[in-house]
Formats: C-alpha cells, sequence, structure tokens
C-alpha cells in the first residue's frame, strides 16, 4: 500500500512538473527584446509573404548573383551565421530566411507546415525581392524545399546546392520525429525535448568535441531561445504530422539544374548512402564528402564550406554542358 502512495506522490509531482513547464513557456520570441542574441542583426530585414511575418537577413552586392540560404527542421537562419557575410565577401547577394514557423518568423496556429509551403514561401520571398533565378542553397530539411523548389520552378533555380539533405521519409522513424507523430504523447514529449537547454548542450557538445573547441555559450543560448517557445513546439510539431518528402528521391531523376552535394561523412542524422543515391539520380551533379565532419559542414567548416560553394557556383558551363563527375575520393575534403 505504501509503495502505490508513493508511486501515486511521484507520479503527481512528476506531472505537475510537466503541467508547471508547459505552462511557463515563452509564447514566442521578440526580435528587438532578443538583440544580443541576433548575429548579423544589422543585415536583419522583415517582410510580409502570404500574410506571414518573415525574418530575413541579406548581405552582398544587389546586383551580384543572388544565392537563398534555406535552414534545415528544429533550426533557424542562425545555421548559417559562419558562412553567411563570406559568401556575399565571394561576390554573392546572399538571403537568408528563417522559414514560417522559425526564428524570428511569425508562425501561424494553422499554418501548414509541409515542405511545398516552405518552397511557396521562398519563392515569395523571391518574387518580393525582384529575384527572378538564384542558386538555391538547402542544408537538411531546407535541402528538401530547395529539391521542391528546383522540381516544381526549375525557371527560378540557376544552381542547387544540397548539404545533408533529407530526401526521403526515413528520418521519420527517429525517437524525437516518432514521438512528435504522437497524439497527445508529442504534444507533451515534444516541447520537453526541444526545450531542454541540457540536451541540446549534449547535442552540441558532439559537434565541438569532435573540432576540439569549447561550446560557444553565446550561440549555445541563441539556439535555445530559439526554440524554448510554444509557438515553435506548434510549428514543429505540425512540420513532424506533415512530412512527406519521399517525392525528393521519387523524381530527382527529373532535377536539370546543376547540382552539387555536400555532405560530412560522419552525418548521422542523414546518412551518406543518401548522398549516393542523390548523385547517382540527380543527371547534372557532383558530391562533396567533408572528411571528420557531421550533418552541416557550413557550421563545422565554414571556410572550406564557403570556398566549394563558390568555386561551383563560378564554374563556367556552357548551355546543356553536363558536370563532369568528380571522383569520391579525390573530392575528399579534408582539413
Amino acid at each position: 500500500m505504501k509503495k502505490r502512495y508513493l508511486l501515486a506522490g511521484a507520479s503527481g509531482i512528476v506531472a505537475g512538473a510537466v503541467a508547471t513547464k508547459l505552462l511557463t513557456r515563452p509564447r514566442d520570441v521578440s526580435w528587438p527584446d532578443s538583440i544580443d542574441l541576433i548575429y548579423h542583426a544589422e543585415y536583419s530585414w522583415f517582410t510580409i509573404i502570404d500574410g506571414v511575418r518573415i525574418h530575413y537577413q541579406e548581405a552582398g552586392d544587389e546586383n551580384a548573383p543572388p544565392m537563398i540560404l534555406i535552414h534545415g527542421f528544429i533550426s533557424s537562419n542562425l545555421v548559417w551565421n559562419e558562412v553567411f557575410r563570406p559568401l556575399a565577401q565571394a561576390g554573392f547577394r546572399v538571403i537568408a530566411p528563417d522559414l514560417p514557423g522559425y526564428g524570428y518568423s511569425d508562425k501561424p496556429r494553422d499554418g501548414e507546415y509541409t515542405i511545398a509551403s516552405q518552397a511557396r514561401a521562398v519563392l515569395g520571398l523571391m518574387d518580393r525581392l525582384g529575384i527572378e533565378k538564384a542558386t538555391i542553397v538547402g542544408a537538411s530539411y531546407g535541402g528538401a524545399v530547395a529539391a521542391m523548389l528546383a522540381l516544381d520552378c526549375p525557371e527560378r533555380v540557376a544552381r542547387l546546392v544540397l548539404v545533408g539533405a533529407v530526401s526521403n521519409d526515413e528520418v521519420k522513424k527517429k525517437l524525437l520525429l516518432r514521438l512528435a507523430s504522437l497524439p497527445i504523447i508529442g504534444d507533451i514529449a515534444t516541447p520537453l525535448f526541444l526545450g531542454s537547454r541540457w540536451i541540446l548542450r549534449k547535442r552540441t557538445e558532439e559537434v565541438y568535441r569532435r573540432l576540439g573547441y569549447p561550446v560557444d555559450e553565446r550561440k549555445l543560448e541563441a539556439r535555445h531561445h530559439l526554440l524554448e517557445t510554444s509557438n515553435t513546439h506548434h510549428a514543429m510539431i505540425r512540420t513532424v504530422r506533415q512530412w512527406s518528402a519521399n517525392r525528393i528521391s521519387r523524381d530527382a531523376h527529373l532535377i536539370r539544374q546543376p547540382t552539387m552535394l555536400v555532405w560530412g561523412d560522419e552525418d548521422n542524422h542523414i546518412p551518406i548512402s543518401n548522398a549516393y543515391r542523390l548523385r547517382d539520380a540527380i543527371p547534372n551533379s557532383r558530391l562533396i564528402v567533408f572528411r571528420r565532419c557531421g550533418h552541416l559542414p557550413p557550421t563545422e567548416y565554414p571556410e572550406k564550406f564557403v570556398e566549394v560553394v563558390a568555386e561551383f557556383c563560378k564554374a563556367d558551363e556552357s548551355p546543356g554542358e553536363k558536370l563532369q563527375p568528380l571522383d569520391f575520393k579525390e573530392r575528399n575534403t579534408s582539413t
């Protein structure tokens, strides 16, 4: 009997703690109140796309070749902070938006949050900025958004760079996404996971340990700050429950733009086997592999990433000329 009471009491304490955590979450982030945590804030702008307020950053000559950087799931344009200005200095007009539901952009409760809707948001931003055609760079889930743009609006995509790109629904088998897919359980567990500073620190330490650097505390706080709000949690849950990326791998052979695939050889989120399949499917593609690198080369090896992207985008190719395949071993990038 005492064990039963103890168990009931412990369950009540846990339930109370969870309820308190969920009820005391900030509703959303405020750009003015977050200025100390925003990288390159002087390059930030806001615009309205289909009724949704979108935050984006822009750098570089307005007349330079445009490049759109699309971040991934549970992320924001913060992921590009190390390469944003260097790419502009390399001769590009660089635009890095926070997708709807992410970062400092609006997070509508009734938002669609599909890969197709995010592609439309990027297209709307291009229209608003007067960009007819651009190089589209997408990382992880943003890679699926970039590929969708290339498939549905090929005339708007000059070149395509896919970084550890999502191309199927295999990632939905991971624990967080499985939990988020479940009614009620997902609504409770997802905020606890995303809002945990301890979990974020452990995941971040894995990357910094590989690189041999101490954790960047400001960047850690900037990421956690964006992941602890109820509006963000709601958008992430809706994203998972409407996740459908199999079309990317199914229709990859229809992508005709010059395409560069960039992967880390130690990517444990999107295995490098996915890169091989995309390389073999996309007719005009090449693969660059970063050694001793995880899921996001732009954050782990930013200088080298800028170098290979700039080289790819500035390559002089005749219309219809096919990119020469690059040998995997020769093009392994080490630093």
